[in-house]
């Protein structure tokens, strides 16, 4: 009787799936950062802002 077993691939299923949530995550926080940055730049235009300055020494 000859068997032929399949190879477990669980280990690779795994690894794929944190490979992808970690590019996930590298893509989502890069876009936040574009939004956030040229929102920042739109405030510092704006003539009307005044810099925040803390009284707390």
């Amino acid at each position: 009787m000859s068997e032929v077993q399949e190879k477990d691939n669980f280990w690779l299923y795994i690894g794929g799936i944190i490979l992808a949530a970690v590019a996930l995550v590298v893509t989502i926080k890069s876009s936040e950062h574009d939004k956030y940055e040229s929102a920042s730049k739109a405030i510092a235009e704006d003539p009307s802002y005044k810099q925040h300055v803390s009284e707390n020494k």
